[in-house]
This record gives structure tokens, sequence and C-alpha cells, in this order.
């Protein structure tokens, strides 16, 4: 089978823990370019934190940002955009009730947030490339949020939110978890399956000739569709378990091997 197309996931994946990229990815991402095959990226990401890493790997073709919410280029332009249903998002923050969990909303090309304090907010204002907004009234977002992401280091805790939101609202928008800590709510239409699905329309390239890398819960549906399908070795069992095919950890230069070995080979 031939690949014509990646789609890369970033965090976990294309980034390492420190969320750089390696000299070695970008060298990857060079041969499988001189190779004819194209590449882009979709993440959870707004916008603002993908584009330090499209300008480093010189991407000026489509990408979805916010699992596929906004498909767009590093020009500005927006080729499509999806929110979330305001009576979703509304009904998002009847369920948080008291749960101690650290609430963002993403709206307008802007980061709100509970806090600005914790570890997971440090992290976070590198990988949207933004300081957050700190706010305790999130009303006026409701109704043209791009992302909600409840934020937990309780594993049970957050779970069982994820369990609730998909049951209560699983029929109206994306429920899924990004990361063991992170909750992320977007629109029906904005994951990675149909985000895909988009890129590969696109690229002009059928969904068959489409190789998806990924390592979080998030990145299932685009692995479903994709023709060839790679989880990163550093991804929870179940994500590993669905992949055609597992490579390296994000700190192993994984995306770069899998370039190598699974799709430069097939091209």
């Amino acid at each position: 089978m031939s690949i014509r197309l990646l789609v890369s996931d970033v965090d976990g994946t294309l980034v390492d823990k420190q969320k750089q990229l390696s000299p070695a990815t970008i060298a990857a991402v060079a041969r499988l370019r001189d190779a004819g095959i194209g590449f882009t990226i979709i993440s959870a990401r707004p916008r603002s934190g993908m584009l330090p890493i499209a300008d480093a790997l010189a991407i000026d073709a489509p990408m979805a940002a916010f699992n596929g919410g906004i498909v767009f280029r590093r020009d500005g332009r927006v080729d499509s955009h999806v929110t979330i249903d305001e009576g979703v998002a509304r009904g998002v923050f009847a369920l948080i009730g008291d749960a101690a969990v650290d609430v963002w909303v993403f709206a307008d090309d802007r980061w709100y947030a509970s806090t600005d304090q914790g570890v997971h907010v440090e992290h976070e204002r590198v990988a949207s490339n933004q300081a957050p907004i700190v706010t305790s009234d999130f009303a006026a977002l409701l109704d043209h949020a791009d992302k909600i992401t409840l934020v937990s280091d309780d594993p049970a805790l957050l779970g069982g939110l994820t369990e609730r939101a998909k049951t209560a609202f699983g029929d109206k928008a994306t429920v899924a978890q990004s990361q063991t800590y992170y909750l992320d709510v977007t629109a029906l239409a904005a994951n990675k399956g149909d985000g895909i699905t988009a890129l590969a329309a696109a690229f002009d390239v059928p969904l068959a000739l489409v190789a998806a890398i990924g390592d979080q819960a998030n990145d299932l549906p685009m692995l479903a569709r994709a023709g060839l399908s790679v989880a990163m070795g550093n991804g929870p069992e179940a994500v590993r378990h669905a992949a055609q095919h597992v490579t390296l950890g994000n700190d192993q230069d994984g995306v770069a091997h899998a370039i190598d070995t699974l799709i430069l080979p097939r091209f």
C-alpha cells in the first residue's frame, strides 16, 4: 500500500515531553516531503499553539486545530470552523457542579482559565503559545466556544466526568480525553475522524492512502479511518491495541522512526 499523506497528532506524538520538535523529527519530515509525500498536523491545540510547529516544519497546507474544529492554513485562511453547541456548553458547566477541576474555555483565539497556577497551566502556556486570561465567569463565551477543557490529576474524578459527559452529550458533541488529566469537549464535527477526512480531501488523497499517527484516546477516530494507523509507544494500551503498528515513544523520535520504517518504504 502506497502512502501519499501523513497526518500527525502533536502533543505526545510529534513533539517530545518538553513540547519541542527534535532535529531528527524535523529531518524525517523533510525526507518525507523530498519523497513527494504530504505532511500535516491535527491537534487539540488552538491555532496559536500550532503555528510555531507549522513554521518550524514549513507547513503551508491545511491543518486542523481543536481536533478538526478549525481547518486553517499558516497564512491565516480558514477553510472551515465549527463551535460547540451552546446548550451543550452550558450543560457541561452544569455537569461540573462543585467538582474539584480547573476549567479552561477556548474562544475567539484566546484561552480563558479558572486559574493561572499549576503545572498543567505552565504546559498549556507552551502548547497554546499564549497566556491564560483568568476569569470566574465564562457565560459570555459559551455560545461560541471552540473547546472546553476540564483539568484534574484525579483519574477517577476525570474518568467519571468523562463518562457522564459522554452519556449526556455524546450525540451532540465530541467528548474525549486528550491526556489522562484533560477532558476536552468540542463540537460534534470537531473530532479527529472528521478532521482527517477533511485534510485528506484538501490534499486530494483517498483515506486508504493516508497514514495517521497519534497517542491518546482522541486520536482513535483518525486511526480508525486512516489506511495506515500508527500508535506511539508512549500511548496507553487501548490506543496501541487499536493501531496497525506501534512506533517508539515521543522522547525516542517515534514519528521519525515511523516515517523511516513504515511510511517511506511504502511509497
